[in-house]
């Protein structure tokens, strides 16, 4: 099974892809200083995974714990039993992670001692794996002379989306599928064997449209519709078929952009009020797009070649703002929030954003 595509291992950027017109992005000569609040470190593995909610910042690494950070202390952690943490999201006082060996876990935030997070379970719960284990049908093959119930996922879990409006949780794994779970009962409503090779990205947008990115090159959007007490998702369009993996996928905060990053270095975009159709490439990085995050009018994106851009949205016109350095690893994954001490400010120019970067040099910062 693909691992992401190996995006590292690849030379991206002597590839080409099915859209490689130059005119589309743009470096802008006078760029703002972005300042580096801080660094950190703890020597205890790579970080794989970021999320960050009001004034904590949730920290994944291959060394299975959680960290919790607090104005740039460390303020709490969590271990799992076994895996490496690939993905995090917080629901109100619940925090999932998608871990390395395939397993989707949940956590609840002690509502009377904030550092206080205890295991509550995991996806799909025990009393479901025994229920649906008695009935033959509900195995399915995931490989060759192997079975495994449709509810579990069968390889790692690389990403997860939420639907906060719906109250479902998206994962999608390198066993090719994504499946989607509701969150009040944790109940597995669907599987979707979704590409030919591992699924990079899942993004829930607005309609019920549903994103997914895989190595095999393509980046599809689904449907979704109710379907008696569950759901039904049906392929509505392929947006993307490339030679090179798709690493990343992100929507715009207005929700009308979709962008799309690559193991060859380029960040397409799509745009929604066009049906969809192609706007453009970003050309900011000399190897493998890893991640991808958006803020209001900006667009990051990070690199195997250890940098984030930071691009400026004007109707279809992106404009490279800053490249941000300082990490001695590719730069992993993203989380971005909004600067509570510009946020009083009714200036929309003065809107600041901390950008949080998790890295393979097992450090994680954070940029204003």
């Amino acid at each position: 099974m693909s691992c992401e595509g190996s995006p590292m291992t690849m030379s991206p950027w002597n590839q080409t892809g099915p859209f490689s017109n130059p005119g589309w992005s743009q470096f802008e000569e006078n760029l703002p200083q972005n300042g580096l609040i801080g660094s950190l470190v703890r020597e205890e593995g790579h970080i794989y995974s970021l999320a960050a909610s009001k004034d904590l910042l949730y920290t994944g690494s291959d060394s299975k714990n959680i960290r919790v950070w607090k104005n740039l202390k460390e303020f709490c952690g969590f271990k799992a039993s076994s895996g490496l943490v690939k993905a995090i999201v917080i629901s109100g006082e619940k925090i999932f992670t998608g871990h390395q060996d395939g397993k989707i876990r949940v956590w609840k935030i002690s509502p009377k001692n904030q550092s206080v997070h205890k295991r509550a379970g995991t996806l799909p719960t025990l009393k479901d794996i025994f229920k649906s284990s008695i009935k033959p049908s509900n195995y399915i093959e995931v490989r060759r002379h192997r079975t495994a119930l449709w509810i579990r996922h069968s390889d790692a879990v690389s990403c997860m989306s939420l639907d906060q409006d719906c109250g479902l949780l998206y994962t999608a794994s390198w066993d090719r599928t994504f499946k989607v779970w509701r969150i009040s009962d944790s109940k597995c409503l669907e599987s979707v064997s979704a590409h030919d090779d591992a699924v990079n990205s899942v993004v829930s947008s607005s309609e019920g449209l549903i994103f997914t990115g895989s190595a095999d090159g393509t980046v599809k959007v689904w449907k979704r519709e109710q379907h008696g007490k569950g759901t039904k998702h049906s392929l509505a369009q392929t947006l993307l078929k490339q030679e090179c993996a798709v690493t990343a996928l992100v929507v715009s905060s207005s929700r009308s952009i979709v962008y799309c990053g690559s193991s060859d270095g380029l960040v397409n975009f799509w745009e929604r009020e066009k049906q969809l159709s192609h706007g453009g490439v970003l050309k900011g990085h000399k190897l493998a797009v890893l991640c991808l995050a958006a803020a209001g009018k900006l667009v990051f994106s990070g690199s195997a070649d250890k940098t984030i851009c930071v691009w400026r949205r004007d109707g279809a016109i992106h404009t490279c703002l800053s490249v941000l350095t300082g990490h001695t690893g590719p730069v992993k994954c993203l989380a971005v929030e909004e600067d509570r001490d510009s946020s009083s400010s009714t200036s929309s120019c003065a809107q600041r954003w901390i950008v949080y970067s998790g890295s393979l040099d097992k450090s994680d910062d954070d940029v204003h």
